[in-house]
C-alpha cells in the first residue's frame, strides 16, 4: 500500500489484485489530496445554497457570469475520436454479461455506469472496473450458462460515468478519510485504460453526472489537467458529457460548458434526476408540487424549457445536445402491450430528433434498432450542430414553470410506493437496475417517487377524489405492497424489504427530505462487503 491509503473491504478473485495496484491507488492518493478539500466545501456550498431556496429565494442566470453567456467567439473542443457521431447510446451496469451485449448492440457508444444503475458494493465497483479494462483490450469473452459471449470486431465507443460528487467511497481511505466515490471511479478507468485507449484511436471518456454548479465542473476540468499530466498524455485527450440533471445546472450550462470547454463533448438531457432535483430544490414551494409521475412528461412547461435552451446552448458552442432515457422496455409474449410500448419510444425519440437532438439514450439493445431508424431518417449527418434553435428565449420563470397537467391519483401514490420500495430493497441487496411494470427504474426514478411522496404528505394534498394523502394513508399503502416486492425483484430477503419499508415511512415524515436515498442507505451495504467502513464527516 501506498502511505496512508488503507483498503478496508475485499474482493474474491483477480479484481482488487489487477486494479487495486499500489501505482493506482497512489494516483488516487495524489488526486484526493489535491482535491477533497474543494469538493467538500462544493458540497457545503450546496447546503447553504439549499437553505436560501427553503427561506424564499428564487434561482436564476447567474449574474457575476453574465460576459461567459454574452460572448459569442468562444467554442468547446470538436469532437474526439469515436464522438463524432453519438446518434444512439446504450447505458447500464458494468457487470461482464451487460457490458458485452451493450457493446454489441449496435448502437454507437455505451454508457457504463458506475452511478444510477449501479448499487454500489465493493464487488460491484472492482469487478466493473475490471470487465472495462478487459473490454477495452478485446478480452471479455466469457461462457454462462452454456452461452458464449464474445465481443463484436467493432464494439460501441465506450463512456464511463463515475458516482456524484456527494458519494464517498468508504472501502478506501487516504490519511484516515474516504475517498470520493467520483474521483475513484474515475481515477482506476484513467489510470489503468487512458494509454490503452489513446493507443486504439480513442481515448478516456466520461459522463459527468449530478452537478450543482460551475464550479463543481470546474474541479472536473482540473482533476483532468492534474491526470493528464501525471501520466503524460495531451491535455484534452480527455473528453465529458454533463448530465443537465440538477435543477441549479439548468441555470449554467453555457458556464459548465465553459469550464471544461478544452475537454467538453456536450451536454444529456437527464430527465428522471432532473425532475428529482424540481421537487427537492423547490421543497419549501407550495407552487411547485407535481401530479402523478406519469403526467410530468418531456411536454410539461418547466421541462420543454429546460430541452430548448440545452440544445440551443449545446449548438451555440458546437458541441452534442444528447436526449433523455426512455423508461420503456420490450415486453415479451404479449404483443399488442409492447406495440404500445414501443409506439411511446418511437415517439419520444421522434421528438428528440426533430427538437435538435444530436443523438439518445436507450437501456435495452432490442430498443437500438428504433432509434437508430428515427435518427437515421432524421439526421442524415453525424450531428445537428447547424440547428442553432437561435429563435429560442428561456427566462428563469419558464425553467420554473410548474402549471402541469394531471392530478395525484391513488394509483399514481401506489406506483410510487411500489417504485420507491421495490427499488430501494434492490439497491441494498446489490443491485442497481431493476425492471418494474416493463419500465427500468434506477436510482433516479425510484428518487422522483419518494420525493413525490414526501411533497405530497408534506403540503397536506388531496387525491383527485378528496381523499387527504396522510403518513397513515401512505403506511396502508407500504403494508399492502410490501408482500408483492419479492415477487417483483429476485433476490431480496424479507430483512431488505423490511429496510425499504422503514425507510420509506420515516421519508414521508421528514420536515425535509433527504438528498439522496444512495446516500442514507450505503450503510446497508456494509454488511455484503464484509467489514467497517470509516464514515464521512459531511
Amino acid at each position: 500500500m501506498p502511505s496512508g491509503v488503507k483498503v478496508l473491504a475485499s474482493v474474491p478473485g483477480d479484481a482488487q489484485s489487477l486494479i487495486l495496484t499500489e501505482p493506482a491507488l497512489a494516483f488516487l492518493a495524489a488526486l484526493h489530496r489535491t482535491f477533497d478539500s474543494t469538493r467538500q466545501s462544493l458540497l457545503r456550498a450546496r447546503q447553504a445554497s439549499q437553505t436560501r431556496l427553503d427561506a424564499g429565494a428564487t434561482l436564476d442566470f447567474p449574474s457575476e457570469t453574465a460576459h461567459v453567456r454574452a460572448e459569442p467567439s468562444w467554442h468547446c473542443a470538436p469532437p474526439a475520436p469515436g464522438l463524432e457521431d453519438r446518434r444512439v447510446e446504450i447505458t447500464g451496469p458494468t457487470d461482464r454479461k451487460m457490458v458485452v451485449n451493450a457493446l454489441n448492440s449496435g448502437a454507437k457508444t455505451f454508457m457504463a455506469d458506475f452511478e444510477d444503475s449501479n448499487s454500489p458494493t465493493f464487488s460491484n465497483m472492482v469487478n466493473g472496473q475490471k470487465n472495462l479494462y478487459d473490454a477495452i483490450r478485446h478480452q471479455v469473452d466469457f461462457e454462462q450458462g452454456g452461452k458464449q459471449y464474445k465481443l463484436s470486431e467493432k464494439p460501441a465507443v465506450l463512456i464511463v460515468r463515475p458516482r456524484g460528487w456527494h458519494l464517498d467511497e468508504p472501502r478506501i481511505t487516504v490519511d484516515d478519510h474516504p475517498v470520493s466515490g467520483s474521483i475513484f471511479d474515475f481515477a482506476l478507468y484513467f489510470f489503468h485504460n487512458a494509454k490503452e485507449l489513446v493507443k486504439r484511436g480513442l481515448g478516456p471518456y466520461f459522463y459527468l453526472p449530478k452537478m450543482e454548479h460551475y464550479l463543481e465542473a470546474r474541479l472536473w476540468n482540473d482533476i483532468f489537467s492534474f491526470s493528464q499530466s501525471y501520466i503524460g498524455i495531451s491535455v484534452g485527450t480527455i473528453r465529458a458529457t454533463v448530465l443537465i440533471e440538477t435543477l441549479p445546472a439548468a441555470f449554467q450550462m453555457e458556464e459548465i460548458l465553459f469550464e471544461l470547454r478544452t475537454h467538453s463533448s456536450g451536454l444529456n438531457c437527464g430527465r428522471w434526476d432532473y425532475i428529482f432535483s424540481f421537487i427537492k430544490k423547490r421543497r419549501a414551494d407550495p407552487n411547485a408540487i407535481l401530479p402523478d409521475r406519469k403526467d410530468v412528461t418531456m411536454e410539461s412547461p418547466f421541462m420543454d424549457a429546460y430541452v430548448r435552451l440545452l440544445i440551443q446552448t449545446c449548438h451555440k458552442r458546437k458541441v452534442a445536445a444528447m436526449g433523455g432515457m426512455s423508461a420503456q422496455i420490450p415486453i415479451k409474449n404479449d404483443e399488442k402491450a409492447n406495440e404500445i410500448a414501443m409506439g411511446k419510444v418511437r415517439a419520444d425519440k421522434l421528438r428528440e430528433v426533430t427538437a435538435g437532438h444530436d443523438g439518445t439514450w436507450i437501456a435495452h439493445p432490442l430498443i437500438n434498432k428504433i432509434a437508430t431508424d428515427i435518427f437515421n431518417e432524421h439526421m442524415l449527418g453525424p450531428n445537428q450542430y447547424h440547428i442553432r434553435r437561435e429563435e429560442v428565449r428561456v427566462a428563469a420563470s419558464d425553467l420554473l414553470n410548474t402549471k402541469v397537467k394531471g392530478d395525484i391519483t391513488d394509483e399514481g401514490v401506489r406506483g410510487n410506493v411500489q417504485a420507491a420500495l421495490a427499488y430501494t430493497a434492490a439497491w441494498i441487496s446489490g443491485n442497481g437496475c431493476i425492471p418494474i411494470n416493463y419500465l427500468m427504474e434506477d436510482a433516479a426514478t425510484a428518487e422522483i417517487a419518494r420525493v413525490q411522496l414526501w411533497q405530497w404528505v408534506h403540503w397536506k394534498c388531496t387525491l383527485n377524489n378528496g381523499d387527504p394523502i396522510s403518513p397513515g394513508y401512505i403506511d396502508s399503502i407500504i403494508n399492502d405492497s410490501v408482500k408483492d416486492i419479492k415477487k417483483l425483484v429476485g433476490g431480496i430477503k424479507d430483512e431488505q424489504v423490511k429496510i425499504a419499508a422503514d425507510y420509506l415511512k420515516d421519508q414521508v415524515r421528514k420536515t425535509w427530505p433527504s438528498e439522496f436515498l444512495t446516500s442514507d442507505l450505503m450503510w446497508c451495504l456494509e454488511n455484503l462487503d464484509g467489514g467497517r467502513w470509516v464514515k464521512s464527516a459531511l
